[in-house]
């Protein structure tokens, strides 16, 4: 339990930050988590040049 406010306040940063917004399923990605989401958009993409 935080102590201080702004010790509340990191926790609740470190929360969205970490799992909310990154991790969680998110209805409009088909339930995926946002990282799952943009690994899978960048997998399937056509990338437009390569230089290998």
């Amino acid at each position: 339990m935080a102590a201080l406010p702004s010790e509340a306040a990191h926790a609740i940063t470190d929360y969205i930050v970490g799992y909310y917004s990154a991790l969680r399923p998110h209805e409009y990605n088909g339930g995926l988590p946002p990282n799952e989401s943009e690994n899978r958009y960048w997998k399937n993409s056509n990338s437009v040049a390569s230089f290998c």
